[in-house]
């Protein structure tokens, strides 16, 4: 497992009240070292569910960001943003993927950490939706759960008991380098498989499983073949 630094300076017990998959700080930070970020860069943190992500951009980077995301209250996410200090340059959205807020070209970068999956598998979301939220030369990242290849039924066979309607949008980095590059609207810069993503993963789902009941225990356990990965994927607007 790769190691993160910026991420061991935040509180485990912070992380643990605020994640809602595997540990989001270390997928951003991963994400951020093939990244080019710097202070006053305007960022769209798409999905940033209870903002810690949100949090580690502004702190690490010094960059503004708007903290968009469907399901929290964004009166919550603030009240976490001035706990944090870092109310000043992380602004609370709430807004649907397909129904967002922003101008065009308003953006230096998006960024979505765990969420990007659960819209942008659509072939149309990057080319009309998400690509034209950033401006030319700015940057796009994406962290998701995936499949190391991909399958004729959509899920190995190790898996067929665990896998539901919405875990259809797991592909391979193969499969989601295709989808964007075909658009020809941005160069891949990078799109690999984290290393050791269990590492990652399991963590958040022991937590998950004593406090939600969730199985990602037993879904990641089942990956006998290491089929299941996290992936990483960067691209630059032309």
């Amino acid at each position: 497992m790769n190691k993160y630094p910026r991420t061991e300076k935040y509180e485990s017990k912070i992380i643990e009240e605020n994640w809602m998959g595997p540990n989001p700080l270390q997928l951003l930070e991963e994400l951020c070292t093939n990244m080019k970020l710097s202070s006053g860069m305007k960022v769209l943190d798409m999905g940033c569910g209870k903002g810690l992500t949100s949090i580690f951009l502004a702190k690490e980077f010094g960059v503004t960001v708007f903290a968009n995301d469907l399901w929290i209250d964004p009166t919550e996410n603030l009240e976490r943003f001035r706990l944090a200090g870092v109310s000043d340059k992380v602004f609370p959205i709430h807004a649907e993927a397909h129904d967002l807020p922003y101008a065009k070209g308003f953006f230096d970068a998006a960024i979505s950490i765990d969420s990007y999956h659960y819209y942008g598998a659509d072939e149309i979301y990057f080319p009309c939706t998400f690509s034209k939220l950033v401006k030319s030369g700015g940057q796009f990242g994406i962290v998701c759960p995936g499949l190391m290849q991909e399958f004729k039924k959509g899920y190995p066979e190790t898996h067929k008991t665990f896998w539901h309607e919405d875990m259809f949008s797991f592909h391979s980095a193969d499969w989601w380098r295709n989808l964007w590059e075909k658009t020809e609207i941005a160069d891949i810069i990078t799109c690999y498989n984290i290393p050791d993503p269990k590492a990652i993963w399991y963590p958040w789902a022991h937590w998950s499983k004593e406090h939600l009941g969730f199985k990602d225990v037993e879904f990641l356990n089942a990956d006998t073949e290491n089929q299941i990965t996290l992936f990483a994927m960067i691209a630059v607007k032309k």
